[in-house]
């Protein structure tokens, strides 16, 4: 996977201002605590996530990701006519159909001859949609292109916590199965690419790889979708430490093919941004692709897991920090459930925007 003709110019990000935090989570499940006695702290201790973000109340995705993307376009300069495509990524959307990409393009006023579709893959939703924009820009099918997504953790939260409380047959190793969906967190990203010779960045994004373990398809499912028998209210089992290590696994193989598409060695990559599960997850990962792990910009312990917003949220937010500088070799590491790996490269050379975000890094030691 190579590009010539294809500019990253702008990411943007929106986080909620109603904050959850794992203590209170924690003083919520106090029923589920008392029986199993299970020690107070371990949700934060286990995850590095101190606090995650909500959504207020009968938020509709597409109405987050229109504003996010109006942003990236209002960043970038872009006349929104010239929009040739526009996909929503998240796993979070407003109905089973049409597809959430329908609403945001209504409500950004986009042409109608604009391409638009969702995309659905877990985490790696919006870095997939970054890959078919980018080939249609590289073949000239189009000069501009967004994807979006906005997830929405509010109901998987309150459905699991009420679950692990009501439910008097569930064990220690159920709840394991479940620590996954409490670290889930809110937020909506916008990534806006263009043809470079529209750019003012001049950010290209040179390449990737990725990897499909598909064995491991069964370590983190949802319930059915409703349509076909399934719950309405979303319920998540995670196999977290075997997800975790397949992941770590299914990464560690496809980083040197990576490296070798884009023509960089393990040295020559400064800066990253990845997706943000947990500080063992974080840890393991850059052990395994013996990097330095100073060079990423973690935002797990205040957004904890954002799914496929994830690592463009933290983009953006390192962005605004100035964690880039020109000439860096940026990567973006994205891990799914599936199990399928994306990895992406950008030569960064500078930032349209202006003002900080004032938000924490969220950094922990992973040493």
């Amino acid at each position: 996977m190579q590009y010539q003709n294809v500019c990253l110019e702008a990411i943007t990000c929106l986080v909620p201002e109603e904050t959850l935090s794992s203590r209170e989570i924690e003083a919520r499940l106090a029923p589920l605590y008392k029986r199993l006695r299970l020690p107070e702290g371990r949700l934060e201790m286990m995850t590095g996530i101190a606090e995650r973000r909500l959504w207020p109340e009968g938020t509709l995705p597409g109405e987050q990701s229109a504003l996010v993307a109006d942003k990236a376009l209002r960043q970038a300069g872009i006349d929104r006519r010239h929009v040739g495509a526009l996909l929503h990524g998240s796993v979070c959307r407003d109905y089973l159909e049409p597809a959430t990409a329908c609403s945001v393009h209504r409500r950004l006023g986009l042409s109608p001859d604009c391409l638009v579709f969702d995309v659905s893959n877990a985490c790696l939703g919006v870095l997939n949609g970054v890959v078919q924009v980018a080939n249609m820009i590289e073949l000239g099918q189009i000069r501009a292109g967004l994807v979006v997504g906005t997830e929405s953790s509010r109901t998987l939260l309150d459905g699991t916590i009420r679950r692990l409380n009501e439910d008097p047959s569930l064990t220690r190793a159920d709840v394991k199965l479940a620590m996954a969906s409490l670290t889930i967190g809110s937020g909506s990203a916008a990534i806006l690419l263009v043809h470079r010779q529209w750019s003012r960045t001049g950010n290209r994004l040179l390449g990737g790889a990725t990897r499909a373990d598909t064995d491991f398809c069964g370590l983190c499912h949802s319930d059915r979708d409703p349509t076909v028998g399934g719950r309405p209210e979303p319920l998540m089992w995670t196999d977290s430490e075997a997800l975790m290590r397949e992941g770590i696994r299914a990464a560690q193989q496809l980083f040197p093919r990576f490296l070798e598409n884009v023509g960089w060695d393990r040295g020559e990559v400064h800066k990253t941004f990845c997706h943000q599960v947990g500080q063992t997850h974080q840890k393991l990962l850059f052990e395994a692709l013996q990097l330095d792990p100073a060079i990423d910009y973690p935002t797990l312990t205040f957004l904890g897991n954002t799914g496929s917003v994830a690592l463009p949220i933290t983009a953006a937010l390192g962005i605004e920090n100035g964690h880039l500088h020109r000439d860096d070799h940026l990567a973006l590491l994205g891990i799914g459930s599936g199990i399928n790996v994306l990895m992406l490269a950008v030569d960064w050379q500078t930032s349209l925007v202006e003002e900080r975000s004032g938000l924490p890094s969220g950094r922990f030691s992973i040493s």
